[in-house]
């Protein structure tokens, strides 16, 4: 297959994964939905049960989590008592428009304030895919170097928010925040980033409140 007809029947996914999202989109008016976006291991997750532990009293909250197999990040989060549901790709490497959209129906969560959508842990993949979110939040552990902004520039200068997770084990990893935040702040001049660690808490709070800012001004827009 020569590389136009590639180029081709990739451009008609992307045009068609658009048409789902913008639906979905206009389905979430008063709902702030995010897509976080990382390697496996970076701390989706677990920076999720932060989240929902804190928020969980004061919004409606539901998780769609992305992975090839299993439904073990799907329980972590029930287990919090916040509803989720386990998306599996069978192998796909991202999520796409169609796959949110089906399964979010089949979930039926109800009214909600905030949407997390966990994607597959993958840099690349999940980065040209628009789930209809309001904005992308790439995560990158400690444990994952700083070289990787530059490395996969794509997701950083699409991220609204970057969070810089596993802060506590920066006492023991040559890890440099500053040349960090210089990369992504390279990439995306307008982008927010946070330092954060779910064992001591340290910017879990800010990160909370980046949350409640970004839903008060959505319902602004919309009112």
């Amino acid at each position: 297959m020569s590389e136009t007809r590639v180029l081709e029947i990739r451009r008609k996914a992307l045009e068609a994964n658009e048409a789902v999202a913008r639906r979905l989109r206009e389905g979430w008016e008063n709902t702030l939905v995010l897509n976080l976006i990382s390697s496996p291991g970076s701390g989706k997750t677990t920076l999720l049960e932060a989240t929902v532990s804190r928020l969980r009293e004061e919004y409606r909250i539901a998780v769609l989590e992305g992975d090839v197999e299993t439904e073990r990040d799907a329980d972590r989060i029930r287990a919090l008592g916040v509803p989720a549901h386990q998306i599996l790709t069978g192998g796909a490497c991202h999520l796409e428009a169609k796959l949110v959209e089906k399964n979010y129906r089949e979930a039926d969560f109800g009214d909600l304030d905030i949407l997390f959508i966990e994607n597959v842990g993958n840099l690349i993949c999940p980065t040209s895919y628009d789930l209809g979110e309001d904005f992308k939040v790439a995560l990158l552990s400690t444990a994952e170097g700083e070289d990787k902004p530059f490395k996969y520039p794509a997701i950083f200068s699409k991220a609204e928010v970057s969070i810089i997770t596993k802060a506590d084990l920066l006492p023991h990893l040559p890890f440099d925040v500053e040349a960090v935040r210089e990369q992504i702040s390279t990439l995306n001049p307008s982008g927010r980033i946070l330092l954060t660690s779910t064992l001591s808490g340290e910017g879990i709070d800010q990160w909370c409140d980046l949350l409640r800012e970004k839903l008060g001004d959505k319902r602004a827009r919309s009112a």
